[in-house]
């Protein structure tokens, strides 16, 4: 049985300050992750080989396989030499709810849109987040970011992954999962979120990455009421944020960002100190 890696060291010719020379470089692994309910292969994820329970939950909770995880009965990553084969046993409810969901599908679909047939699938409307009473401060929202650059120990070693994390004014980041995809980095999050008995509502989801649509339905699916990045969204993400009543914070970058979405959650102040 092969025992896949985060990452792998590889050799390289580098140019820097004007003379090349050889060396080696640490890069993320990369492989093939099917998730397979009831013996039947659901969907296949090009992603880091870690955190695989909580990618198998998180995917499950995010696609609405399942929207609890005592639905989940079993999970048992299964390696080759190809990639891993997550076999995830559902109860009975669920496992016929998704076997009742596949005679209508038209056939499986690229990352981060799996098993739809259609646009309204696509753009499928998302859990309204607007009754949750949580609120911030600017500060939280600077030191949620800087906290999370901190936390990633793969994107350190490769810089090429990206990180998403769950953050608690109270009590800081609760988890950091990262992937070289940024819905597994977000999926991987929720699942490792609802594995600690937090409810998605008690904090904060900040990720790496921009934010798309897909970034924002799962966010909503957790319960987060606010999604903060560092990159830009797009005016879809941004259009489902205001119907979700999610508040979006992006394009932060030290003290700065740009809030696109219900403001009202974010209490004004001083940013100072934040480390």
């Amino acid at each position: 049985m092969t025992k896949f890696t985060p990452t792998i060291t590889v050799p390289e010719t580098a140019r820097r300050n004007g003379l090349v020379r050889s060396g080696s470089r640490i890069v993320p692994e990369e492989v093939p992750i099917a998730f397979s309910y009831g013996g039947t292969s659901h969907a296949v994820m090009m992603g880091t080989p870690a955190d695989i329970e909580d990618f198998a939950i998180g995917f499950s909770l995010t696609e609405g396989i399942i929207n609890d995880i005592d639905q989940i009965a079993a999970i048992e990553p299964i390696e080759d030499e190809r990639g891993i084969d997550v076999q995830i046993t559902l109860v009975d409810d669920a496992a016929d709810a998704l076997r009742l969901r596949r005679r209508h599908m038209a056939g499986p679909v690229g990352c981060g849109l799996c098993g739809i047939e259609s646009i309204e699938q696509a753009v499928r409307k998302v859990p309204d987040v607007s009754k949750v009473t949580f609120t911030l401060t600017q500060k939280d929202i600077v030191r949620a970011i800087a906290l999370l650059n901190d936390a990633q120990p793969l994107h350190r070693e490769t810089r090429a992954v990206h990180g998403a994390g769950f953050y608690i004014p109270s009590e800081g980041l609760l988890a950091v999962r990262e992937d070289v995809g940024r819905h597994n980095a977000l999926d991987k999050l929720c699942g490792a979120v609802i594995r600690s008995g937090h409810n998605g509502a008690e904090g904060v989801v900040a990720v790496t990455s921009r934010l798309s649509v897909e970034m924002v339905q799962k966010a909503a699916i957790l319960g987060s009421p606010v999604l903060v990045a560092i990159s830009a969204p797009t005016a879809l993400a941004i259009r489902t944020a205001e119907e979700a009543g999610m508040t979006l914070v992006a394009l932060v970058r030290g003290d700065d960002f740009e809030i696109f979405t219900h403001p009202h959650r974010i209490i004004p102040g001083s940013i100072a100190d934040v480390a």
